[in-house]
């Protein structure tokens, strides 16, 4: 039996093991007859031309985990933000791990989205977003909202900042010989509100992990989302990621993601507008080498006047590792006055690594400012000699060059104790020790 008949004969016992509201079923039995139509892309859809599943599906992947596992704080305390006090939604094997986790109600909702689903309290909450931004058409979407049963609900209500950044952290023990977990995550930040969040998924050993993530993000008015997506798995992991991110007027959502380890990762970011002067902002830095494969494909749907989004990927590829970026900006004939820039920048390593990038633009407005650009190529010989010339070690020169490639993106984070993290991670990755300016 592959994978996919596996999850279709495993989906009726799933719903008999849940307890949620009732036009819940319809949505999941919709959503599962979308998958069990549409099966796992494949190459030949123009989205996946560069990315193949096919080898990761050879994995006798176990849909439900046999037993719950629970892990002590300090064999992970490493993979949380420890330096600063957050708040924490943390899950082993796709269940709650209710001692890792710090939760709130008091003023803000930092919680489970079991709880959101399954409490008559939340009902309207959950009719009113909860896969409304979603992509219904995308069958790897349409699994999850099928098997979701588990993951973070956050609800900032109106004016309210937390106080505190969020932890979303997901861990895989390998109990199982290869396991699937299906998180969903739902964020709603209200008007004049502002949230940091922080998202990991973590393997703890060997056994292949397949990820397949949904997180839907609702900015109200005037409101600011910094939303960091820290990815540095083990060889063995598989990560895919949809993110849906809707705007309303006057709101501001950074998603910066950070792309260093794991098997395959594939990052789908799709931004809605619906207001006018509303900012956008996505950036990532992908360093990867072995035979890694990252894949990120993003949107910016414009569809609304006087509005902004900036993309900006950074890429540094060594080894036989393959990067995609596949960017679309799309402009409506109503968004006149939209300001819309994409960047993607890529440095190889190595003569046996492979980029493969599309930037595109959509344009039917005419009172616009958009450009998007694309380079790919080597480190600079000439900022190499000069270095030299003045002492430093290749290996270090390398690095420097490469750090300050990737700086402007580093330069995003907000969270100080983060950017020092993410620039010794970098530091790790390119194999040297420097003192950074942090």
């Amino acid at each position: 039996m592959d994978l996919k008949e596996k999850l279709i004969s495993s989906f009726m016992a799933f719903e008999e093991r849940i307890d949620v509201h009732t036009e819940l079923y319809d949505v999941r039995a919709a959503a599962m007859k979308n998958f069990e139509d549409k099966g796992f892309p494949t190459k030949k859809e123009e989205a996946w031309k560069y990315t193949s599943l096919n080898a990761l599906l050879k994995n006798d992947f176990t849909v439900f985990p046999k037993q719950e596992t629970s892990v002590e704080f300090n064999d992970v305390k490493k993979y949380f933000l420890h330096e600063i006090d957050t708040y924490k939604v943390v899950f082993i094997d796709g269940v709650f791990s209710s001692h890792l986790s710090s939760t709130t109600h008091e003023g803000i909702d930092v919680c489970l989205m079991s709880s959101a689903l399954n409490k008559p309290k939340y009902k309207m909450i959950i009719d009113n977003y909860y896969n409304q931004i979603a992509n219904k058409e995308d069958s790897l979407t349409s699994l999850n909202t099928a098997f979701a049963s588990e993951g973070a609900y956050i609800n900032i209500p109106k004016s309210k900042v937390a106080d505190k950044p969020i932890e979303i952290m997901y861990f895989s023990t390998g109990n199982e010989s290869a396991l699937m977990v299906q998180p969903r995550n739902l964020v709603i930040v209200g008007e004049n509100s502002h949230v940091q969040i922080m998202e990991r998924h973590q393997s703890l050993n060997e056994n292949p992990v397949l990820t397949n993530s949904v997180t839907e993000i609702f900015a109200q008015k005037r409101a600011i989302v910094d939303y960091y997506k820290i990815q540095n798995d083990k060889l063995t992991a598989n990560l895919i990621d949809n993110t849906f991110v809707s705007q309303k007027q006057e709101s501001s959502v950074a998603v910066n993601t950070f792309s260093f380890g794991g098997n395959l990762t594939r990052n789908n970011l799709n931004f809605y507008h619906f207001g006018e002067r509303i900012v956008s902002y996505l950036n990532g830095i992908t360093i990867i080498g072995e035979k890694q494969h990252v894949d990120h494909y993003t949107l910016v749907q414009h569809s609304t006047p006087n509005c902004e989004s900036h993309q900006d990927y950074k890429g540094i590829f060594s080894d036989r590792s393959i990067g995609v970026f596949n960017g679309k900006i799309f402009v409506e004939k109503e968004a006149q006055k939209t300001n819309a820039f994409q960047k993607n920048n890529n440095i190889l390593l190595s003569d046996k690594a492979t980029i493969n990038a599309k930037p595109q633009l959509e344009i039917f407005a005419d009172d616009v400012k958009c450009s998007h650009g694309c380079t790919i190529g080597q480190l600079d010989e000439t900022a190499m000699f000069y270095m030299r010339q003045r002492g430093i070690p290749e290996k270090e020169a390398k690095a420097l060059l490469m750090y300050a490639f990737s700086n402007a993106v580093i330069e995003s984070i907000k969270i100080p104790e983060l950017k020092q993290r993410i620039t010794k991670i970098i530091a790790d990755k390119l194999g040297v020790k420097i003192g950074f300016d942090l």
